[in-house]
């Protein structure tokens, strides 16, 4: 199966994420997502839900906690999805293409 992966590290492009992700999961293409910097503050809009049926989510957690974000719920992600930037390492190796938003 063809894999995607996504970072978001700005709050310029949600629309974007959502879209981009949604198309590849239609398309039968896994997609993984990794926030970090300011993309973190993304976790908190109300749409960020809909990624949650259609992408691997993945939070950096140095970044969240940064933003003060600490102790806040995010939709879809559990404990074990807050992750270090090895992740995005990860990532970059697994899958065929990689965007960065």
């Amino acid at each position: 199966m063809a894999k995607l992966g996504i970072m978001v590290r700005g709050t310029d492009y949600l629309d974007y994420v959502i879209n981009t992700a949604k198309a590849a999961h239609k398309k039968g293409i896994e997609v993984q997502i990794f926030f970090t910097g300011k993309g973190v503050l993304l976790t908190q809009e109300e749409r960020f839900k809909e990624l949650v049926d259609c992408a691997k989510l993945y939070v950096c957690d140095v970044s969240f906690r940064a933003y003060g974000l600490e102790g806040k719920e995010v939709s879809g992600v559990g404990f074990k999805q807050f992750v270090t930037q090895a992740r995005n390492a990860e990532m970059i190796e697994e899958c065929d293409r990689y965007l960065v938003f």
